[in-house]
């Protein structure tokens, strides 16, 4: 089968790789009918390759139709619709009991003290083949894949997988008050999600946070109130002179260790990936930096005793922190990768109203056939020609 795979700092390409195959009896396979490139594959394309090996399989946004099934795969069956979740979970363990699909018991890395398996996603997450492929090996199938209906495009069911959970755990545990206000940083597709759902649950006030004309556009179409940073001096006065003085109720931090602003911890991210594979990595995990500029202003952007939410990617484990203004201001502080079973009575009646209230079809830029992966990276990577969001369809 045609697969997307990794070869190196921006260097990834679409090649032949042998077709997946059933090894447990819970696995199922895919044939794979759409997959996105995520903001967090933007990651292994430019800092945490390290912790790749050549050759790779990238992807965590798929879905697709039950090609095969294990005799332990559950009522899934050939012919099935289904979008497959980026967590790999059981749904059984005392994690999986308690909403916490993440830190899946059965699938936990533990040799890297990592949490659950993620497709796709590194040797820290058990270096699953990923699903920007023709095919997809599901383990966990009887309870990971998510049975979706005929008829609808593809766009309004395939964000199921990543994007419609994350954002909307994002915005849970950012505890936002009924007619409240909320700052959302960065316009991506998990931040474009977030404000969505932000207005959805009844916020009063979505401040939008970004410097690319086309996302704010966006943003912009679904009602939020934007704030373009190349236009402002001072961001966190800009946003406090929208929100009574205090500051919001609530910031949202969707943009993570890849953030604009932060020169020093950019050039120390880049010198590391010059770096041998083995002695990358180490360095990574023991002295890694994050840029932390968002972060940071978020910190001084929320009113006193309000919350912090995190949903971009952190990776770094010597990252200096203002713990000082943390504790003065009261502020609450939530993030961990998205439970994305946990949330799916709530999204799953939201994506299948035919209605679109999340306007889930109002998301994916460009559309291009898996071959084109490599052009899909790129321009989305440089936020070039209003890549805000890349489907990938695989012919096979």
């Amino acid at each position: 089968m045609k697969a997307v795979t990794w070869h190196g700092k921006r260097d990834v390409r679409v090649e032949t790789v042998p077709d997946p195959r059933l090894v447990e009896p819970t696995d199922a396979i895919i044939r794979v009918t759409s997959t996105a490139i995520c903001g967090s594959d933007l990651h292994l394309y430019e800092v945490l390759g390290s912790f790749l090996d050549e050759g790779d399989v990238l992807g965590h946004e798929p879905m697709g139709v039950v090609e095969e099934v294990g005799a332990a795969a559950g009522d899934l069956k050939p012919g099935d619709r289904v979008v497959v979740p980026f967590n790999i979970a059981c749904g059984r363990c005392f994690m999986c009991e308690r909403g916490l699909q993440s830190q899946c018991e059965t699938t936990q890395v533990r040799d890297k003290g990592k949490g659950g398996a993620l497709f796709g996603y590194t040797k820290l997450y058990g270096q699953v083949p990923g699903g920007q492929a023709e095919y997809l090996r599901v383990p966990q199938a009887h309870y990971g894949p998510i049975t979706v209906p005929e008829g609808p495009p593809d766009e309004r069911f395939v964000y199921l997988s990543d994007v419609v959970p994350t954002a909307w755990q994002a915005v849970e545990y950012a505890d936002i008050p009924e007619g409240g206000s909320v700052a959302v940083f960065g316009l991506g597709p998990i931040g474009q999600m977030c404000c969505r759902i932000a207005r959805h649950r009844g916020a009063g006030t979505v401040i939008g946070v970004d410097l690319v004309t086309e996302r704010l556009a966006m943003a912009g179409r679904h009602g939020v109130d934007t704030l373009d940073v190349r236009a402002e001096r001072d961001v966190a006065g800009a946003i406090r002179e929208r929100t009574d003085g205090r500051g919001p109720d609530s910031v949202i931090d969707a943009v993570g260790m890849e953030a604009h602003g932060a020169p020093l911890s950019k050039l120390a991210q880049e010198m590391v990936t010059l770096l041998p594979g083995p002695i990358a990595a180490r360095l990574t995990e023991k002295a890694g930096i994050d840029r932390l500029s968002v972060l940071h202003l978020a910190i001084d952007t929320v009113r006193r005793g309000g919350t912090i939410s995190l949903s971009g990617v952190y990776g770094g484990m010597v990252d200096p922190m203002p713990m000082m203004d943390l504790f003065d201001k009261q502020i609450q502080l939530r993030m961990g990768q998205a439970n994305v079973r946990n949330w799916l009575d709530d999204v799953l009646p939201l994506v299948t109203d035919e209605d679109d209230p999340l306007g889930v079809e109002d998301l994916t830029t460009h559309r291009l056939p898996l071959e084109e992966a490599p052009y899909g990276y790129e321009i989305f990577q440089q936020k070039r020609d209003g890549a805000i969001k890349v489907l990938l369809q695989p012919t096979g």
